[in-house]
C-alpha cells in the first residue's frame, strides 16, 4: 500500500474478529486454565494492525449487548444466532484490559451494531480528509469502500479497495447492500428473494441500476425466478433497510478521543504474564514490538530488530575473499536465485551466502543489469569447491530445490546437513507453515521482504534476472541470513527433544536427496495410452449424459448443483436428506450415494462425477504435465506439508490416482517402462494393521500376523463368531471397514453408515472387536490419556505430532484431535518406514550400481524402473531392504511384481 501524507485511522471490527478468531485458533488457555485462545488472536491482530500502519488514531468496535434497533424492524433478525459461548464471554473482560493496556480506544454503542458505528466514524474521517482502514471479514462493510476507505480482513490476507469490491460481488461498493438485501443473509436471518444468489442478483443490479430500479421492473423478470422476485416485492424494502448501515448516529465523541495512547509498559507486561502469553513478553522484554502469529518456546527473543549488511560480490577479488570466507565456515547458509521456480527449468541468477548473524554475500551471475569482473561460468568454477565438498557443512530453506537446480547448472552439490524448512516441520509440524517467510514471522518476530516486491506480481511480475541487482542483493541477502537465523533458533530446541532430532537426521535430511534424484529422473507415460483413455471416457460421460437427462425426464447440466435440486427433489419428488447452511437441499456425494440405493438418477449422477474427475484431472491433464524433452512427468514431492510424515505429491499429483475401480486402475496403464526395462511395484501389505499389533502388543492380532492369516478374514471370525474357513465375503467387508474405521477414530454412527446398518448393531461390532482385541481398546485409551497429559504423541522412531485441541472445551475439536492421536502414530510410524527403506533401496542402488531406479512413491509403495535383466535380483533386493526397513513385532511383509506398466505390476 502507498501510505498517505498521514497513517489512516484504523477502525477494527471486534466482533467480526472476536467469532473467528474463537472458532479458528487452536483452544489456548492460560497456566490456571482460562480460556485465552480468542484473546490472544484479536490482540495480537490489533498489535499487528499498529506495527504495519503506526496509526494516530485507532479503535476496536464491539456489538453492545443487547438488543438493536435493526430488532423492532424485524422480530426474528438474528434468530438462528445461538448464545455466545460461556467460553468465549469469558475472554471479553481480559480482552478489554489488553486493548487498554495497548493504548486503544474501545468503542460499544447501546442500541446499534458494531457496524453501524464504523459507518458514522468512516464518513466523519473522510469529511475530515483522512484516509480510513477498516479491519474486518464482515462483507457488509464493503458498502463503506470509496476513494480513501478500504476494507482489509488480515485473517484472510485480503484487502478491498472499490475495484476488488466490484471484482468480488460483482457490482460497486454503493449497490453491496442493494445486493445483499436481493440474496439474503442466513447468518443475520434476512430474508432474500429464493434461489437468488450474488450472480443472478448483480446482474440484475448491473441491467437496472438499483434495488429500487430492479422492483420497479420485476415484470419484465420471466421464470420461475422472475416469480421469487415478485413473490419478495412486500419484504424487499425492508431486507434492504436490515442491510443498510447507518452512518450518522449522534457519538457522544470525537475523532481525537481516538488518539493511540502509549502502551501502559509495566500493566501489559503483568497481563501478558497473567494470560501466559510468554513470546509477546520475551519480546517487550528485549526491547521489539514485533508480533508472533502463536505462543512457541523457540520464537525470538533478540532478533526482531536484525540490520543486515549485504555485501554485493562484483570483483574477483570479492569473490576470491567469498570463496576464503566460506571455506573457514563452521556451517554456510545459502540460497539459489533462479529464473523459475520449476528446477528442472530454472537458470541460475544468482547466489546469496552467510555465515554469521548479520551479514551475507550476494553474488549476481545474470542481472541485466550488472556490472562484474567475471561472468556465470567463472563464479560457478570458483565456488565449485565448496559447494560440491562433503565435509564443508551447508544449510539451506528447501534445499531440495537447490540441488536439482545446481544439478542442471552442473554443480554436485554435497554436504548439506541442515535445512531449516525441515527442522521446523520436524521440531512441530503443526505450529505454522514451514516457508521461509511464516518461519521468520514465528520464530524470528522478523518480516522478510516479499518476492512480490521485488519482482511484481500477476502479469507484471518480471523474472528474477530482470530485477535490478541492488534490490534483488536486499532480498536474496536476507534470505541467506534468515535462513541461518532460523537454524540458530530452531536447531537447539530440536536436537534436545531425542527422537524427533532423530527423525531429522537419519529420515528428513537423507531423504532430500532421494527425493531430489526421483523428481530429476521423472516416470515415463504413455501420451497415446492416456489419449485413447479420455476418448472412451467422453463416449461413457456422453451416454451416462442420455441416460441421466432420461431419468430426469428433460435435458439438465448435470454439473449445477442447482438445476439438480430442483430436478431430484421438486420434479421427481425425492425426500430431503439434508440441508447446506444456506438451507438448500443438499447433493453432496455422500447424500447423493444414501439416495442411489433406491433411485437411478442418483447413481448415474455418481458414476458421471466419478469418470468426469478422471478424466479431468488424470487423461486429461497428465499429457500436458509431460515434458517435451524427457517424455517423462516430473512430480514434485513435498517432505513438509502432512503432519503425520507422509509425502505429498504435487504437480501433478500422483498420490490420489484412485485404484478403486476398473476405469481409475487403467490410469496406471499410462505408466510404463522405457524398452527394455520394466516397472516394479513393490508395496507393503496391510502396513498400520501391523503396526496396530505391534504397539497395542494384543495377543489375538499378534497371533494372526504370526499365523499369516487374512486378518480381515481373522477379525471376522472373531466379530461375528464363526469359524475362519465360513467367513463370507460381506463378512470379511464388514471387518475390513472395522479394522480400519478403529484406526482412524470411526463411531458407531460413521461405521453403520459405512455398512449399511444401523447404530446399534455397528455398536454391538465395536464392542465385539474391543472384547476380542482388549489390547487394541487399551492402546486406544492409553494414547488418550498421553496425549491429554503431554499435548503429543509420538511414532514409532520418535516422530512427534502436537495436538494443540487436544484438551478444548469444544468437545467437538477434542474428539477430532483425540482421533488424530491414536492415527498419528500409526500412519506416522508407516510413513517413517517407508522413507527409510527408500533411503535403503537408494543408497542400495547408487553404491552397488543396481541396474534399477527409484521413479515413484505412492503411500505405502515403491515404484522402480528396473532392466528386465535384473528383475529377479532387484525384487529380492527391494523386498529385502523394505522389510528391514523398521523391527517391529510382527513381520513386514512386502509384495513386489514387475510388468510392462505401472498396473501390470500389481
Amino acid at each position: 500500500m502507498n501510505a498517505p501524507s498521514r497513517p489512516p485511522v484504523c477502525l477494527i471490527d471486534g466482533s467480526s474478529y472476536l467469532y473467528r478468531a474463537f472458532h479458528a485458533l487452536p483452544s489456548l488457555t492460560s497456566g490456571d486454565g482460562r480460556p485465552t485462545g480468542a484473546l490472544f488472536g484479536v490482540a495480537n491482530m490489533v498489535r499487528r494492525l499498529i506495527e504495519r500502519y503506526q496509526p494516530e488514531r485507532i479503535a476496536v468496535i464491539f456489538d453492545a449487548p443487547g438488543r438493536n434497533f435493526r430488532h423492532e424492524q424485524y422480530a426474528d433478525y438474528k434468530a438462528n444466532r445461538p448464545p455466545m459461548p460461556d467460553e468465549l464471554r469469558a475472554q471479553l473482560e481480559p480482552l478489554d484490559e489488553l486493548l487498554d493496556a495497548l493504548g486503544v480506544t474501545i468503542v460499544r454503542e447501546a442500541g446499534v451494531e458494531a457496524d453501524d458505528v464504523i459507518a458514522t466514524l468512516t464518513m466523519r474521517t473522510r469529511a475530515a480528509g483522512q484516509a480510513v482502514l477498516i479491519s474486518s471479514g464482515d462483507k457488509d462493510l464493503a458498502q463503506l469502500v470509496a476513494d480513501g476507505v478500504v476494507v482489509e480482513d488480515s485473517m484472510q490476507d485480503k484487502r478491498f479497495d472499490p475495484q476488488a469490491v466490484e471484482d468480488k460481488f460483482g457490482v460497486p461498493p454503493a449497490l453491496v447492500g442493494d445486493l445483499l438485501a436481493l440474496t439474503g443473509d442466513s447468518s443475520d436471518n434476512i430474508p432474500g428473494v429464493e434461489k437468488v444468489g450474488p450472480k443472478t442478483a448483480a446482474k440484475w443490479l448491473k441491467q437496472y441500476g438499483s434495488l429500487d430500479a430492479v422492483i420497479a421492473n420485476a415484470g419484465e423478470i420471466g421464470g420461475k425466478i422472475g416469480e421469487n422476485l415478485r413473490n419478495a416485492l412486500d419484504q424487499l424494502p425492508m431486507s434492504r433497510s436490515l442491510v443498510c448501515l447507518k452512518d450518522d448516529l449522534a457519538l457522544d465523541f470525537s475523532l481525537d478521543d481516538l488518539a493511540r495512547r502509549s502502551p501502559d509498559h509495566s500493566r501489559l507486561v503483568e497481563l501478558l504474564k497473567k494470560h501466559g502469553f510468554s513470546t509477546w513478553l520475551r519480546q517487550i522484554d528485549a526491547g521489539g514490538g514485533a508480533g508472533d502469529s502463536g505462543e512457541d518456546s523457540a520464537a525470538a527473543d533478540d532478533d526482531a530488530e536484525v540490520e543486515v549488511e549485504i555485501e554485493i560480490v562484483s570483483t574477483r577479488n570479492g569473490l576470491a575473499g567469498l570463496v576464503q570466507a566460506l571455506m573457514t565456515a563452521e556451517l554456510i547458509a545459502f540460497d539459489t536465485e533462479t529464473t523459475s521456480l520449476e528446477p528442472l527449468d530454472a537458470d541460475l541468477v544468482g547466489f546469496s551466502f552467510a555465515v554469521e548473524p548479520g551479514k551475507a554475500w550476494y553474488v549476481p551471475l545474470a542481472h541485466v543489469d550488472q556490472q562484474t569482473e567475471f561472468d556465470r561460468d567463472e563464479v560457478v568454477e570458483a565456488l565449485r569447491p565448496v559447494l560440491e565438498d562433503a565435509d564443508r557443512p551447508k544449510l539451506a530453506q528447501h534445499a531440495k530445490y537447490d540441488l536439482n537446480v545446481l544439478r542442471r547448472a552442473g554443480v554436485a552439490l554435497a554436504g548439506v546437513v541442515h535445512d531449516s524448512m525441515l527442522e521446523s516441520y520436524c521440531y512441530n509440524a503443526t505450529a505454522t507453515r514451514h516457508d521461509m517467510d511464516s518461519l521468520a514471522t514465528r520464530y524470528l518476530g522478523r518480516q522478510t521482504i516479499p518476492y512480490e516486491q521485488v519482482a511484481g506480481k500477476g502479469k507484471n511480475q518480471v523474472t528474477f534476472d530482470q530485477v535490478a541487482v541492488e534490490t534483488a542483493a536486499e532480498y536474496a541477502g536476507e534470505d541467506a541470513e534468515v535462513c541461518l537465523a532460523l537454524h540458530r533458533k530452531l536447531w537447539p530446541e530440536l536436537k534436545a527433544i531425542d527422537g524427533a532430532r532423530h527423525v531429522y537426521e537419519t529420515l528428513e535430511i537423507p531423504l532430500i536427496e532421494v527425493l531430489a534424484r526421483m523428481e530429476t529422473l521423472g516416470v515415463l507415460v504413455d501420451r497415446d495410452q492416456l489419449g485413447r483413455q479420455s476418448a472412451e471416457l467422453a463416449e461413457r460421460l456422453e451416454k451416462l449424459e442420455q441416460k441421466a437427462w432420461t431419468a430426469a425426464g428433460g435435458e439438465f447440466n448435470l454439473g449445477s448443483p442447482k438445476q439438480l435440486q430442483e430436478i431430484l427433489f421438486e420434479r421427481l419428488e425425492i425426500p430431503v436428506v439434508r440441508k447446506t447452511p444456506k438451507g438448500q437441499p443438499s447433493t453432496a456425494e455422500d447424500v447423493l450415494q444414501e439416495l442411489a440405493v433406491e433411485h437411478e438418477l442418483p447413481r448415474l449422477i455418481l458414476e458421471h462425477r466419478q469418470l468426469a474427475k478422471l478424466k479431468s484431472t488424470y487423461t486429461d491433464r497428465l499429457p500436458e504435465k509431460i515434458r517435451a524433452d524427457t517424455g517423462r512427468v516430473h512430480t514434485h514431492y513435498h517432505q513438509a506439508v502432512a503432519a503425520t510424515g507422509r509425502l505429498s505429491s504435487a504437480d501433478p499429483n500422483l498420490q490420489n490416482i484412485p485404484i478403486r475401480t476398473e476405469q481409475g486402475r487403467r490410469i496406471r496403464k499410462a505408466f510404463v517402462a522405457p524398452e527394455g526395462w520394466c516397472i516394479l511395484a513393490a508395496d507393503y501389505s496391510q502396513i498400520e494393521l501391523r503396526i496396530m499389533a505391534h504397539l497395542s502388543g494384543d495377543e489375538r492380532l499378534l497371533q494372526a500376523f504370526a499365523d499369516r492369516e487374512d486378518i480381515h478374514r481373522a477379525t471376522a471370525a472373531e466379530v461375528f463368531g464363526v469359524p475362519l474357513d465360513e467367513v463370507t465375503s460381506e463378512q470379511r467387508r464388514s471387518s475390513k471397514a472395522i479394522n480400519f474405521g478403529l484406526m482412524y477414530g470411526m463411531s458407531a454412527w460413521g461405521l453403520a453408515r459405512q455398512l449399511e446398518t444401523d447404530r446399534g448393531t455397528a455398536g454391538e461390532y465395536i464392542d465385539t472387536y474391543f472384547a476380542r482385541y482388549p489390547g487394541v481398546r487399551q492402546f486406544m485409551d492409553n494414547t488418550r490419556k498421553l496425549a491429554r497429559s503431554q499435548g503429543f504423541v509420538e511414532t514409532i522412531a520418535g516422530r512427534r505430532l502436537w495436538l494443540p485441541e487436544i484438551n478444548s472445551r469444544n468437545r467437538q475439536r477434542q474428539q477430532a484431535a483425540e482421533r488424530a492421536a491414536i492415527n498419528a502414530p500409526l500412519q506416522g510410524t508407516a510413513a517413517d518406514i517407508i522413507k527409510r527403506a527408500m533411503i535403503d533401496v537408494d543408497a542400495w542402488i547408487e553404491t552397488q550400481g543396481v541396474d534399477a531406479r527409484l521413479v515413484m512413491q505412492v503411500h505405502d509403495e515403491l515404484v522402480l524402473e528396473v532392466h528386465k535383466d535384473a528383475v529377479d535380483e532387484v525384487r529380492a533386493g527391494v523386498i529385502e531392504r523394505m522389510a528391514a526397513a523398521a523391527e517391529l513385532d510382527v513381520e513386514l511383509l512386502v509384495e513386489a511384481q514387475s510388468g510392462r506398466d505401472w498396473d501390470s505390476a500389481h
